[in-house]
């Protein structure tokens, strides 16, 4: 394995990791109850989908 001769630069290396942050997950409202969920899911607070109740909605937010 190859070792670096010279010492990296504040600047290098902080161009290598730009793209290394995370980003927030999309999120959009429920339009039953409107609290935010993540898209083509279950909404985790009333339990709907698409104008279905699926599952049973959780009361402990």
């Amino acid at each position: 394995m190859p070792n670096p001769k010279r010492r990296h630069s504040r600047a290098r290396r902080d161009r290598r990791r730009t793209h290394d942050s995370l980003t927030t997950p999309p999120q959009s409202t429920c339009p039953s109850c409107g609290e935010a969920k993540l898209p083509h899911r279950v909404c985790p607070s009333c339990g709907e989908y698409r104008g279905r109740t699926v599952t049973e909605g959780r009361d402990d937010f």
